[in-house]
């Protein structure tokens, strides 16, 4: 949940630039410094909203801490930040070191959304086996 908040709060930016009809969108959330803040506060929040979420939920979960808050809330950014530059010609990642975009078109976006495919898969083959196995285990 800590990864996806992140994802949210990064496209933010880019969400109230497309309802204002702005040119760019990736502006200074879509940097190496607007994501590092941004896993700050998702970091920050999105541990106690995840346990809340979890407790409300009534969802059985290993309780995690405050280092794997913030890891997962780094990993989300940063991970967002690459991909959206390869598919993104406003964006510049590397603001205000360089104006540039180094990782534009380093890779093709059906290549980027194959690559997202194949790992939703594999993550769903993962969680799915996970389950099994608890539940085999419980009933034995």
């Amino acid at each position: 949940m800590v990864f996806g908040g992140a994802q949210v709060l990064m496209d933010l930016e880019p969400l109230v630039r497309i309802v204002r009809g702005d040119t760019i969108l990736h502006g200074y959330t879509h940097t190496v410094l607007g994501a590092f803040l941004i896993a700050l506060i998702a970091g920050l929040i999105g541990r106690p909203i995840s346990l809340y979420v979890l407790k409300l939920l009534q969802i059985r979960h290993s309780n995690f801490g405050w280092s794997v808050s913030f890891s997962t809330a780094f990993v989300g950014t940063y991970s967002h930040i690459v991909f959206d530059a390869m598919m993104h010609a406003d964006m510049r990642p590397l603001w205000p070191l360089a104006e540039m975009n180094p990782l534009l078109g380093l890779v093709s976006i059906p290549q980027i959304h194959l690559l997202c495919l194949v790992s939703a898969v594999l993550a769903g083959c993962i969680a799915v086996t996970r389950v099994a196995i608890r539940t085999k285990s419980t009933a034995d």
